[in-house]
């Protein structure tokens, strides 16, 4: 079968590099319009293919948050590397319930793949990001190595880039990092109701492949894993984020401090302000990966 055509939405030069948004027919996303934004630096070439950093963004988001205000395109120009910003969620599936609210459906896809039949012909982000794209930018020829990936995300977008790296079974990312990251969803309320309406086995299901803190406590081979969270961030008091479970199911699994780094940043909240602050340190976290 071939590949669908990708089409160039837009172009604009930064940091030597170009950042294009493409829109293109997705069959994981039941043939829907689906956007990314693809940042390539300026030495990718036929010959010299760069690695990749794939950024999951966040509740509401789309292909162009963390593209825009996430300030990942300069250290990304200066390490070589690709950045791809798939979007949150398939938009316009028409599926009733799906835009009643801000942490459900669109903008919300939880980047799992649906089991309740009611969304599984449209939700499989986890699908659309992992193998998907991938495949849709390999065939269009853009000089990228699929096999030096990595992973990283904020918020809901930080549960998925923890989740696909721990649940990968051929190993597809070198490293995984997240900002303020969704990492026991399980466990708060978020989660509760992404999985109860996704998925057909509800909570129960989600344990195997879509919670980090449970994939982290039965993980026993090495990994490489950056966490930050601000203290001042409402959704963390609130009890959504539960990043200290993750490290705590980290540690009684034998990860050391080289393996999960999970680190408190005082007095900074949920937003881009944040994420804007600390991107260099994630970009060149994962450099030491994607670059070996």
């Amino acid at each position: 079968m071939s590949a669908p055509f990708l089409e160039k939405i837009s172009s604009n030069k930064s940091f030597e590099g170009e950042l294009t948004k493409y829109k293109f027919k997705s069959a994981a996303l039941g043939g829907l319009p689906a956007n990314f934004n693809l940042f390539v630096p300026t030495n990718a070439s036929p010959s010299n293919k760069v690695p990749v950093l794939v950024y999951l963004a966040g509740l509401t988001c789309t292909e162009d948050n963390g593209a825009q205000k996430g300030s990942f395109l300069g250290p990304a120009s200066s390490q070589g590397i690709a950045i791809l910003f798939p979007d949150t969620s398939p938009r316009g599936a028409g599926i009733e319930g799906e835009d009643a609210d801000w942490d459900f459906g669109t903008g919300a896809g939880f980047y799992l793949n649906a089991t309740n039949p009611k969304f599984s012909a449209h939700y499989n982000m986890y699908t659309h990001v992992a193998l998907e794209l991938p495949e849709v930018i390999e065939a269009a020829g853009i000089p990228i190595d699929w096999k030096r990936q990595s992973i990283f995300g904020h918020s809901m977008g930080g549960h998925g880039a923890l989740t696909m790296y721990l649940s990968s079974p051929h190993k597809q990312y070198r490293s995984a990092s997240a900002f303020s990251p969704v990492a026991n969803p399980t466990k708060c309320p978020w989660g509760e109701k992404a999985f109860t309406g996704y998925l057909q086995g509800g909570v129960e299901e989600a344990k195997e492949k879509y919670d980090a803190t449970e994939l982290i406590s039965k993980s026993k081979e090495p990994v490489h894993i950056l966490v930050d969270f601000g203290t001042a961030d409402n959704f963390y008091k609130q009890g959504q984020l539960l990043p200290e479970n993750f490290l705590k199911a980290a540690r009684d699994a034998g990860h050391d401090e080289f393996q999960v780094r999970v680190r408190s940043q005082e007095g900074y909240d949920h937003s881009y302000y944040f994420i804007s602050t600390f991107a260099s340190d994630h970009v060149h976290f994962h450099a030491n990966f994607l670059k070996a």
